[in-house]
């Protein structure tokens, strides 16, 4: 018997199920595999090959057979049709990874169905788990998916490249900006990143310490950041976070799993496990003060780049560490970069080409700019490839969810410090500036506009107090 299911194809059901007046039975197959259970009805085969949605289902019995592949599966495309959507993507995605995952939902997925809605949100729960770019880990993997590994570098490149672009214009002029207006401009910019960072904090409060336990990991990770200072606080906080949430988030409990349509095994993900660990290997051993050099930049990026999980505002307080802290780029340089940065399209990792522009390499500005960009990336998309083949049998482990989730309390931890220090010290002085990030933060969390329009207000606000004072 089989049952037909609209925008799913047909699928063969080899145990009885009652759905409304659904009704169908059939003998399962030789070497069917149990059912396991999900909240929300939804039923996933034990290997994680297919799902089965057919609103609130309950088996009756159970050993389904092994089910057959859909039909329905778009073809496979070609590179320069990936870099073409995602080209127009990085021309148009503005408001930060959350919004990209939108913005990426209506075009893989409504529009061309290079992807259903359950391997897009399985993929989101892959890049949210993963340290990097959460949205750029999401571009790369469907342009794996749709095209193979041309399609992969295509879909990296006409995202990433507008707005790296765009931040490397913006250090040419950062030299003419330190008097006049100039320099009033930037001070707005330092106050979007008030309003747009207590935001994002908030925001991942409420998603990743939403209770007493996860706020307690946050609250540690935040203490630990503020009175130690130092570099390897970071990490210790990162790991110390997974540590606790073994123990504190036991309840916790992770993504159904699925299997991505990869075109490399076990053994290619072993590789790509191994490439991430010699480059943080050679990152941590790069001296990180004194005169930057080629290599020390690179392995700045790169340690920032392994250890920031869901991208986003998390990557300000390790890019503080790799370049502020060092004395590479001035505390004003790097808040007006990050406020900048507000106002592009695209992912808001292509700072790194803003920032490594402004070290001073004795190089070419453009060659400081590749080398941060790349090595910022580099570590999150090795990561992503090395879990995307083993992630069906990785994420039923429950220990795994755990870990995670005391992760993710610790990088609220994280970006509560960063808020503290620098983008509080450095960017308010004046109840004047209080007022206009006070104003910015009402737009984006009340009247939830895009961040575009933070940063025209708080620019516009911060000139027109210096005109008038």
């Amino acid at each position: 018997m089989e049952i037909s299911l609209p925008g799913r194809g047909v699928r063969r059901v080899g145990t009885e199920y009652r759905s409304g007046d659904v009704k169908e039975t059939k003998r399962p197959r030789a070497g069917g595999c149990a059912i396991e259970r999900y909240r929300r009805g939804r039923q996933y085969w034990a290997d994680g090959t297919y799902l089965l949605a057919l609103g609130n289902v309950s088996p009756v019995t159970e050993s389904p057979p092994t089910p057959e592949p859909l039909d329905t599966a778009p073809p496979a495309g070609t590179a320069a049709e990936v870099f073409g959507v995602f080209l127009t993507l990085g021309l148009t995605a503005f408001g930060g990874p959350i919004a990209h995952v939108g913005y990426f939902r209506q075009e893989v997925v409504q529009r061309r169905r290079w992807l259903d809605e359950v391997q897009f949100a399985q993929l989101l729960a892959v890049c949210q788990c993963v340290p990097g770019p959460a949205s750029s880990q999401m571009g790369l993997a469907i342009g794996l998916f749709r095209a193979g590994w041309r399609g992969a570098v295509a879909a990296f490149v006409a995202f990433t490249l507008p707005s790296a672009l765009l931040m490397f214009g913006v250090a040419a002029l950062a030299s003419r900006l330190d008097h006049g207006i100039g320099a009033a401009v930037v001070h707005g910019l330092k106050l979007v990143a008030v309003a747009v960072v207590a935001h994002g904090l908030v925001g991942m409060a409420r998603q990743l310490a939403p209770d007493a336990p996860r706020a307690l990991i946050a609250a540690a990770a935040c203490a630990l950041i503020v009175l130690t200072g130092n570099a390897w606080a970071q990490l210790a906080a990162v790991a110390g976070g997974g540590v606790l949430g073994l123990w504190l988030c036991r309840r916790v409990s992770g993504p159904a799993a699925a299997v991505f349509p990869v075109r490399f095994g076990s053994r290619s993900a072993a590789v790509f496990l191994l490439l991430f660990l010699i480059g943080l290997g050679a990152a941590l051993v790069q001296p990180s003060y004194g005169t930057p050099t080629m290599a020390s930049l690179a392995g700045a990026f790169y340690q920032a780049g392994a250890l920031v999980f869901g991208g986003g505002h998390v990557v300000l307080p390790l890019l503080q560490q790799a370049v502020v802290d060092t004395g590479w780029v001035g505390a004003d340089t790097f808040l007006a970069g990050y406020g900048a940065a507000q106002a592009m399209p695209g992912p808001m990792f292509s700072l790194a080409a803003f920032l490594g522009a402004e070290v001073p390499l004795g190089l070419p500005a453009a060659a400081g700019a590749a080398v941060a960009l790349l090595a910022l990336f580099l570590p999150g998309f090795l990561l992503l490839l090395a879990v995307l083949p083993v992630w069906s049998g990785l994420a039923r482990r429950r220990w795994a969810a755990s870990a995670m989730a005391g992760i993710g309390a610790a990088v609220v931890g994280l970006l509560a410090a960063a808020f503290h220090d620098p983008v509080w010290t450095q960017g308010v002085h004046t109840p004047a500036d209080i007022a206009i990030a006070v104003v910015g933060f009402a737009l984006l969390a009340i009247a939830r506009v895009s961040a575009l329009w933070v940063v025209l207000w708080a620019v516009t606000a911060a000139v027109a107090v210096q005109q008038v004072l």
